[in-house]
C-alpha cells in the first residue's frame, strides 16, 4: 500500500520534511510499514536525525549513490538526544547540516533505518565516514520504537569541528527550533566534540 509520493516530502531546504509515521521507501514512494522486508529486525539500526529521514533524499541516494532495495525507516522517540545545527555549512550550497548531541531533557522523534550492508556502504559515502562524520554505536541511549527500547543503535556523529555542534552563547541550537534560513546565518563557536556517549567504529578497510 502506497502512503505517499516523494513529492509530498521535498528535500530542500535541508533537512527536508518527513512523515509522521514509520514507512518503507521504494520506487519514489513511501509504503505501509507492514510491507517491511522479512528479517528487518536483524538488520543494523542506524539513527536518521537529519535529511536521511526525508523520502526525497532517499530517492536522491538511489539516483546519485546507487542505494538499492527497500528502506525500512521506523519512526522512533529519542530522549536525551537532539539534532542540532553543526558548526560548519555545506560547501556545495551553503546550507547548515545537522549533527547529533546529548541534550538532557530533550525529547525528539526521528527515524531508525534498518539497513543492509549495501545500504550502510551508501550511507558511509553520503556522510563522509571517517572525515565529516564517524559511525558510532550509541551507549545507554533511550531510543524507543512503539515504546520498546532499541539497543545497539548506530548514528553518524561529528568527526571534525565543522560537524561538531554550533554553540551560540554557549548552547547548541536545535534543528527543531530554528529553520535553515536562520540557521545558515548563525554565528558562534564549534563545541569541543559531539558530546555523546558512544563507541566510534573504525572505517571499513579498503584494498587496492
Amino acid at each position: 500500500m502506497i502512503l505517499f509520493p516523494d513529492a509530498d516530502y521535498p528535500a530542500d531546504p535541508y533537512p527536508g520534511t518527513r512523515p509522521d509515521r514509520s514507512y518503507v521507501h521504494l520506487d519514489g514512494a513511501g509504503h505501509s510499514w507492514d510491507t517491511a522486508p522479512p528479517g528487518w529486525r536483524a538488520r543494523l539500526p542506524v539513527l536518521a536525525y537529519g535529511s536521511n529521514a526525508c523520502p526525497s533524499k532517499i530517492t536522491w541516494l538511489r539516483a546519485e549513490l546507487g542505494l538499492t532495495g527497500p528502506v525500512a525507516a521506523a519512526r522512533v522517540r529519542c530522549t536525551g538526544l537532539a539534532a542540532v545545527w553543526a558548526a560548519g555549512v555545506r560547501q556545495r550550497d551553503g546550507q547548515r547540516p545537522a549533527t547529533l548531541t546529548a541534550l538532557p531533557g530533550a525529547v525528539e522523534d526521528h527515524f531508525v533505518w534498518f539497513v543492509t550492508p549495501e545500504q550502510l556502504a551508501v550511507l558511509d559515502v553520503c556522510e563522509g565516514r571517517g572525515n565529516r562524520y564517524d559511525l558510532a554505536v550509541l551507549e545507554d541511549a533511550d531510543i524507543r520504537l512503539d515504546g520498546e527500547l532499541l539497543t545497539g543503535v548506530h548514528a553518524y556523529v561529528g568527526a571534525a569541528p565543522l560537524r561538531y555542534p554550533l554553540l551560540v552563547d554557549g548552547e547548541p541550537v536545535r534543528v527543531a527550533e530554528v529553520a535553515q534560513a536562520e540557521a545558515a546565518e548563525l554565528t558562534g563557536d564549534a563545541a569541543a566534540g559531539h558530546g555523546l556517549a558512544c563507541a566510534v567504529l573504525p572505517p571499513p578497510r579498503t584494498f587496492g
